[in-house]
């Protein structure tokens, strides 16, 4: 319990009304913050418990962020005062007063920007919403509603925007290149099936791709993005080509595709250098004529479909 000479904080603040839920609206030192507000986890309190585990690096890659100086984070901190805040609003002067004490606020949102501003050495004003007299039953309904009722921005868009605000990374920029050549070309065996901003039945997601991509990037070393575009897309006619004889007719469902480009390098030494739809429908011939279309149209993983295609490809081969 707070002594009689603990410390109190005041702010202005707005009061706000939503329905019956009333709440303050303020910012708030960082420091400040991180002196007073706690978390409640189910692995620290089961019975009573409801946040998340902390990830550090999350937290670090947030502090180190602050101190770069190279931005903001405008979102709101969501409090819920506890009895020891001994919270007090005066409507006269548009303030709330509380405690300096370990555990005044429950975290029910921020617990890893709260932690991230408590690592930086960079002191900043941050926007904080506190709730007052909630019982332990709505404060959890608060965080279920919080965590439930508010969508992510879908990764496919977040890929899609990374350019334009300059946060690609080196493989990330090869991807979208690529992956743009395959939207656009007329020629592109991918033409009609792709969806770089949202994810769609049917359609190759940037997050696919990129994930397919990745396992494969370093084998393409120096070659300009057009050239890649063009071994890729022999490959994947010759490749679309004999699956649809087998009777599989999609190639863009994730595990199938993911699955393919891992298998791309085995076929690309085959070819000799002949990067051409028919050099690689010839080197994918033993695959085809050895391939179980029932193992590949029902694999639920990309590596049960990659080991049926390199069992088919060394199947007959003898020094």
């Amino acid at each position: 319990m707070p002594s009689d000479n603990t410390k109190r904080e005041s702010y202005s603040c707005s009061l706000i009304s939503q329905g019956n839920a009333k709440f303050y609206s303020l910012t708030m030192p960082s420091e400040v913050l991180a002196e007073t507000c706690f978390v409640s986890t189910r692995d620290a309190d089961p019975h009573d418990g409801f946040q998340r585990i902390l990830d550090k690096n999350r937290a670090q890659e947030i502090a180190d962020y602050i101190d770069s100086g190279k931005g903001s984070i405008p979102t709101a901190i969501i409090l819920s005062a506890q009895e020891d805040a001994d919270l007090q609003y005066s409507s006269k002067n548009k303030t709330v007063e509380f405690n300096l004490v370990p555990k005044a606020f429950l975290i029910l949102d921020g617990q890893h920007r709260i932690f991230g501003f408590s690592l930086a050495k960079t002191s900043v004003r941050v926007p904080v919403i506190i709730y007052n007299g909630l019982s332990r039953k709505e404060e959890t309904r608060l965080f279920v509603d919080i965590n439930t009722k508010q969508r992510p921005v879908p990764s496919e868009l977040v890929l899609d925007i990374k350019s334009l605000a300059e946060y690609e990374s080196n493989i990330e920029a090869f991807c979208r290149t690529i992956y743009n050549l395959f939207n656009e070309k007329p020629d592109s065996v991918l033409l009609g099936l792709m969806s770089p901003a949202q994810r769609k039945a049917g359609k190759l997601s940037r997050v696919t791709f990129n994930s397919a991509i990745k396992p494969i990037y370093g084998i393409f070393g120096e070659r300009e993005a057009e050239e890649i575009y063009s071994f890729l897309n022999a490959y994947l006619k010759a490749m679309s080509n004999g699956l649809k004889k087998k009777g599989i007719d999609s190639i863009v469902k994730p595990t199938l595709f993911k699955a393919i480009m891992q298998f791309f390098p085995h076929v690309a030494r085959l070819v000799d250098g002949n990067y051409s739809v028919d050099s690689f429908a010839s080197a994918l011939a033993p695959v085809f004529s050895s391939m179980t279309a029932s193992k590949v149209a029902k694999a639920t993983s990309i590596k049960a479909i990659y080991d049926h295609f390199l069992d088919c490809l060394n199947r007959d081969f003898t020094l």
